[in-house]
């Protein structure tokens, strides 16, 4: 049996004068889950995170906390953390006194207070820099006093409006795991907006894939990156190659699509025959040289060193199509004819 959601978004719409910003979108988060609301910029997924957190209220829709409707809630009744992007410290306060101003302004006990600081300090490991200044401490320590803060008073759901984007590759990198090891930890209700794929796919539960104010896609990492729902969704997350085709038969052992250039594939997917489609195939799943099923002959157009992979580019007759291979294929070079195959559940079908 499904459990009941914790948050409910129900036919929210959201409109700033004749402009709409979010149009009938339905949205349910269950209690203990990291869900990432993932889309380019303008796509709806901040105001919908404003608006569960109260600073914006729907001009359709409703909003529902653990069964309970809260859209006229005031923000500070709606006991949710906040964690945002410029991390909104305050510069003349030590870290203990960030930490601790939520709990200020709940007028709670000072020795309870003192109590609670101090373990969300040693949750996000910075029991020692407590009477630092923020302005002593890294980027990325900046980023966990607000943290401390937002969890400091047990908040029921931590909402995050892309609070990595300032740092560096390698401490947004750290604080992602950091995060979501919190998350598993406490069995916090996360809520993250961001517009960085990678890092929905590394910490979500399930991902929402946002576009022009609605959801075009919900959810797991796996399933959204593997199986896309749609063509918007199939090339914002991850790179991907799409050729388009028209399904010539289907059978027990897959379904024929003939591509440009003459050249004919094998898919998986039960497909009706006579219509349009364009096959996804992510860079990772081709392969160089061998045979199989699939096999198109290329010619390497371009060749860029990545550190951990190469990035090939080939064009065939089925169009240019880009390749991620190990390091071990450094000998290929630009101008080099080559096989390129991958295997009929490596590729995903979608409709024109």
């Amino acid at each position: 049996m499904t459990p009941a959601p914790f948050i409910r978004c129900d036919g929210i719409a959201k409109s700033f004068g004749t402009t709409r910003v979010i149009d009938n979108l339905a949205l349910d988060i269950f209690k203990g889950e990291f869900v990432s609301l993932l889309g380019p910029s303008g796509s709806g997924k901040t105001t919908l995170l404003t608006m569960i957190a109260g600073f914006e209220r729907p001009t359709e829709g409703g909003i529902w906390l653990d069964g309970y409707r809260i859209d006229d809630l005031a923000p500070h009744k709606r006991n949710m953390g906040m964690v945002f992007q410029n991390y909104a410290l305050f510069p003349h306060m030590t870290v203990a006194q960030n930490v601790g101003f939520p709990l200020r302004m709940r007028r709670m006990g000072r020795a309870d207070a003192q109590a609670r600081v101090a373990r969300a300090l040693e949750m996000v490991e910075l029991g020692a820099m407590a009477d630092r200044r923020p302005s002593q401490l890294s980027g990325g320590q900046q980023q966990r006093v607000a943290l401390a803060r937002a969890l400091v008073f047990e908040p029921r759901v931590v909402l995050m409006d892309e609070p990595l984007g300032a740092l560096d590759k390698r401490l947004r990198e750290q604080m992602q795991l950091d995060i979501r090891d919190l998350h598993r930890r406490l069995g916090l209700t996360i809520v993250f907006v961001t517009h960085d794929q990678s890092e929905a796919l590394t910490m979500s539960d399930r991902i929402a894939v946002f576009n022009k104010g609605r959801i075009e896609q919900i959810d797991t990492p796996a399933a959204v990156y593997d199986r896309p729902a749609t063509r918007f969704v199939a090339e914002f997350v991850g790179e991907t190659n799409m050729l388009s085709g028209r399904v010539a038969d289907t059978g027990p052992d897959g379904t024929a699509v003939d591509l440009a250039g003459g050249l004919r594939i094998r898919v998986r997917q039960p497909l009706e025959p006579g219509r349009a489609v364009s096959v996804c195939l992510r860079p990772e799943r081709l392969h160089l040289g061998g045979a199989g099923v699939n096999v198109m002959d290329c010619r390497v157009t371009d060749r860029v060193y990545m550190g951990d992979h190469l990035r090939v580019a080939l064009d065939g007759a089925a169009g240019p199509i880009i390749a991620r291979l190990p390091r071990s294929a450094d000998t290929i070079r630009e101008g080099e004819a080559v096989t390129a195959s991958f295997a009929p559940e490596d590729c995903w079908v979608l409709a024109a």
